[in-house]
């Protein structure tokens, strides 16, 4: 089995990852050296429950509309997987494991396929080009014939680093395109091919992890020992020139698959005390191969850091050794602090907080994705899990509403005025407690993203397709 690259790049109706859905999937396998061997688009229907948000809709000049060439959601999204989880996969795009991925993950969740699988099984995983190239950036700058700048600072954002290199034609965000650029830009950072075949070595768990080990120990407390080391992150921004010096602070105490590393460069941390521990300091919560990158702190390294910011890490470096009270309150505050929970997390957003599938109830999804669709519908009553039993009931109301059998029919009619209903008290939230788009503030959206300027003809045409469409959908949930 030979490995592939599979670039890929996803355009969707809005930025809930739980609740929006994929509107058009586009993507490029190649071999290990770039070269083309297939492409794949994909274009899905609009789901009956989502309102498309108007920024979105202005960004990607998509219709809300299902056209010729358009299938629906759970067919789409079958595909999606299947191509991820070809053995061997190494799927990558650009900023796709702060965006794409999360956001595929749970619409293979709530289509009941298998969310994690692209991540381990069959010689599959991820990569992320947006990080690579801030490596690059960072020490290797003539890779590129031209970095685009923004107000004075360095822009790393896809479509403008295209525009100044002339990387794919055509308009951005058309996945397509991105996808074009994607590989066009790898194209160019694979020219040093050892520096290409490192920053690979990130995304593998175990590189990953040995790496972070061998980060020298500079610091000792009741606890462990500390490395120290220099973070590489797209979210340090510009201002910080993407890294920060980190400590370690060892791993979660409940979230097993992440470290925890402290921020070094930040004077409120002098600041810090037993009660105000989560104003004052920043715990990254690192997994292993994911992004950030973490590099010993050499000096060629840390004279990229300005003057500045390098007295503040000398002296907050000073203060914990003076401190070690609040160095172990701050350690013990980080690894035992937990995402808020919120029990009444709608099942389509409830990925993270259920158990993962029994091998019989994984069992029974596969037997479900292999039916025809009068046979899907007619195994709803074959899961005995409810969790599953509802999205199953979902899945078949919105792609194949036919079908449904009578029994659901009114559950899922409820669920349409829920979701889509103009009491905003009314609405689902996701596992971060957000609220699902509504059509009072998708109302709202639209209007305001109307009296924007600069919109073009085809945008204003788009909007008013949109308001049609937001009027439609209630409309029909309420017949």
């Amino acid at each position: 089995m030979q490995p592939t690259y599979l670039f890929y790049d996803i355009e969707s109706s809005g930025l809930n990852k739980c609740f929006d859905q994929v509107l058009q999937f586009a993507a490029i396998r190649t071999d290990l050296n770039l070269n083309e061997i297939e492409r794949y688009e994909v274009k899905i229907n609009p789901n009956c429950d989502v309102f498309p948000a108007p920024g979105a809709v202005v960004t990607h000049h998509i219709a809300p509309v299902a056209t010729h060439d358009s299938i629906n959601e759970l067919e789409a999204i079958e595909k999606i997987h299947a191509l991820m989880n070809t053995p061997g996969t190494i799927s990558l795009g650009y900023n796709t494991l702060t965006f794409d991925d999360e956001f595929l993950r749970f619409s293979f969740y709530r289509n009941l396929l298998p969310p994690y699988t692209h991540q381990y099984a069959n010689q599959c995983k991820r990569m992320d080009l947006y990080p690579m190239l801030t490596f690059f950036h960072l020490y290797k700058p003539d890779i590129l014939p031209n970095w685009p700048t923004i107000n004075g600072q360095v822009s790393l954002k896809l479509e403008n680093i295209n525009d100044a290199n002339k990387l794919a034609t055509g308009r951005a965000h058309d996945a397509m395109v991105d996808v074009e650029a994607t590989i066009a830009l790898a194209r160019l950072l694979i020219k040093d091919k050892a520096r290409w075949d490192y920053l690979c070595g990130y995304f593998d768990k175990i590189i990953d992890q040995k790496r972070c080990q061998d980060l020298p120990v500079t610091m000792e407390s009741q606890s462990i020992q500390h490395h120290e080391g220099l973070m590489i992150m797209g979210k340090f921004g510009t201002k910080c020139a993407y890294q920060s010096p980190v400590l370690s602070i060892g791993p979660h105490a409940h979230y097993k698959n992440q470290t925890l590393w402290l921020r070094l460069d930040l004077p409120e941390l002098r600041e810090a005390t037993l009660e105000n521990l989560d104003e004052k300091t920043w715990a990254i919560a690192k997994r292993f191969a994911e992004p950030g990158f973490l590099l010993p702190a050499n000096p060629e390294r840390m004279s990229k850091i300005k003057v500045q910011r390098q007295e503040q890490i000398t002296l907050n470096k000073q203060w914990i050794v003076e401190h070690p009270v609040i160095f172990e309150g701050l350690i013990d505050y980080h690894r035992h602090r937990k995402y808020p929970e919120f029990p009444e997390t709608d099942i389509d957003s409830a990925l993270y907080q259920k158990p993962f599938w029994t091998n019989p109830e994984i069992a029974l999804c596969n037997q479900f994705h292999r039916a025809a669709p009068t046979e899907k519908a007619m195994m709803i009553e074959r899961f005995r899990n409810p969790d599953l039993q509802q999205l199953a009931i979902r899945i078949i109301g919105r792609n194949y509403p036919e079908h449904l059998p009578t029994e659901y029919r009114a559950p899922f009619a409820n669920y349409l005025q829920m979701v889509l209903a103009t009491d905003i008290e009314k609405l689902p939230i996701n596992f971060k407690g957000e609220k699902r788009l509504g059509f009072t503030q998708a109302m709202k959206e639209l209007e305001e993203t109307k009296n924007r300027s600069g919109l073009s003809t085809e945008q204003l045409e788009l909007l008013s397709q949109l308001g049609h469409h937001y009027q439609q959908l209630v409309r029909n949930a309420s017949l």
